[in-house]
């Protein structure tokens, strides 16, 4: 029987959603946690991965298991076995070919900034003092949408067959306390959403014009872009999956 798993976790003490060597994941807290209740070693495989330090407001993976014996009990237990960065919200079984990763249609990232200094983002958000000029990086922004080519904002040496991502929604948004980025698309590259809001916020403080954003994207050169901003105001937010992957 093949489930999948919605959680969500606060990203600071770990060093990413994928297992490594000599490093603390949180595919390696919860699948630990989910065999020692289960009773027989649990492989996760994740809807993707994020990087140290990097946050997942909701995040899937699948495992496959004889049955899990009534959901929700399993559900309560193993959130009062697991440490309070990590929570699960369901279980659910979905056809046998359903994959986390490769049946995702679309995933969603939010990117967190603060410009006054806030001791509730210390640890969630980039504090960054400068007057920005938020139309002006949304206009960047728009240049993202669609099916392009992003190699220049993705990790060097990045074991990818394809730089080609769709972004469907690029766009700042503000309210009382912070300005928050959001993204979606068909598929993320590594680093790349850190990349892009470290470039457009470069346009918000005149360092960089639209012109140079196009040409950035036309470069396929991560040397052109922006820095990366830190990994603690980054979110991952949603990722939609089609009606047919469930029994």
């Amino acid at each position: 029987m093949r489930y999948f798993i919605q959680f969500s976790y606060y990203g600071k003490a770990y060093h990413g959603w994928q297992n490594q060597p000599n490093a603390i994941t949180v595919q390696e807290v919860l699948e630990k946690a989910m065999s020692a209740l289960l009773r027989e070693k649990i492989a996760l495989v994740g809807a993707g991965r994020t990087d140290a330090g990097v946050h997942a407001k909701e995040m899937f993976a699948h495992f496959d298991n004889g049955n899990v014996d009534d959901i929700s009990n399993f559900v309560y237990r193993l959130n009062a076995f697991l440490p309070n960065d990590i929570a699960v919200k369901d279980i659910v079984k979905v056809n046998s070919g359903s994959h986390a990763r490769f049946d995702a249609e679309e995933r969603t990232y939010e990117y967190w900034v603060v410009q006054k200094k806030n001791p509730f983002y210390t640890d969630s958000a980039y504090y960054i003092k400068a007057d920005l000029n938020v139309e002006s990086m949304n206009q960047a922004a728009s240049l993202l949408l669609g099916r392009k080519d992003f190699e220049c904002f993705s990790k060097s040496n990045t074991d990818v067959r394809t730089y080609l991502c769709d972004v469907k929604k690029a766009i700042f948004t503000s309210d009382e306390e912070k300005l928050v980025f959001t993204i979606t698309a068909d598929r993320f590259l590594r680093n790349m959403v850190r990349a892009i809001v470290g470039t457009l916020l470069e346009v918000g403080v005149g360092k960089c014009r639209l012109e140079d954003v196009k040409t950035i994207l036309k470069s396929k050169d991560r040397g052109k872009a922006g820095p990366s901003v830190p990994a603690k105001g980054l979110y991952l937010t949603n990722i939609l999956y089609p009606k047919s992957i469930y029994t």
